[in-house]
């Protein structure tokens, strides 16, 4: 028998630390086990896990975050390309894509909402409102992008969430800009926003999306004369 070469190694370890996260085991925003950790899951040393999680980082399907760990950003690698293009883009162009997104996504929710979807939304709502009364203002985005996911994957369209977890990371720095900058969270659109898509009313949902929306990006034109 061929003795197993240490890259043949370390393709078949990355291989399965990208299965953990296709399969939904470590879902997009987790955080992934520490290097200890995943040595013993994957019964190799050190540097073979760190390899491979370097070419996972190359990939674009995790982050590490100084301090932190090291977490999901996507579950495959075409949305781990689309994130980092979008990450160098320009905070509006991000706002008005996800403008598209979000108001569409409420308005399908609404329709297609089940009752699983009810309870987490709600469950997320309730998250929200709990993390916006502490003072860490990155556990408060955490819960306020979750809640929208949350919205986009009970919208049940496949694309549109895969594509909205490959806006994430732009998300987070967008959302996190404006919060520091205004303190603005918008608890009641929230509030109404939920409600909407709870009760089924698709035109309400995307009428209060949109206004959540317009208010966002009215920042942006005040502050640019040649937008608006």
């Amino acid at each position: 028998m061929q003795p197993v070469r240490r890259s043949t190694l370390i393709a078949q370890v990355t291989e399965r630390l990208r299965d953990e996260i296709r399969s939904g085991r470590w879902p997009v925003g987790s955080r992934i086990p520490t290097e200890p950790e995943l040595c013993e899951l994957t019964g190799t040393g050190r540097n073979t896990v760190r390899e491979a999680v370097q070419a996972l980082v190359h990939s674009g399907l995790i982050e590490r975050r100084q301090g932190s760990g090291t977490y999901v950003l996507a579950d495959s690698e075409v949305t781990g390309a689309l994130g980092k293009y979008f990450a160098g883009a320009h905070e509006r162009d991000v706002l008005e894509l996800r403008q598209s997104l979000d108001v569409t996504a409420a308005g399908l929710a609404a329709q297609r909402r089940t009752a699983d979807d009810i309870r987490e939304l709600q469950d997320l709502l309730a998250a929200r409102e709990r993390a916006w009364r502490q003072a860490d203002l990155r556990t408060a985005i955490a819960a306020d992008i979750a809640l929208h996911r949350g919205i986009v994957a009970a919208s049940h369209n496949q694309v549109y969430l895969e594509f909205y977890d490959s806006l994430l990371p732009a998300i987070e720095a967008t959302v996190f800009g404006h919060a520091s900058a205004t303190g603005a969270g918008f608890h009641d659109e929230h509030a109404d926003l939920v409600a909407a898509i709870v009760a089924g009313d698709s035109d309400r949902a995307l009428a209060t999306a949109r206004c959540f929306f317009d208010e966002l990006l009215a920042g942006y034109a005040e502050a640019d004369p040649a937008v608006g």
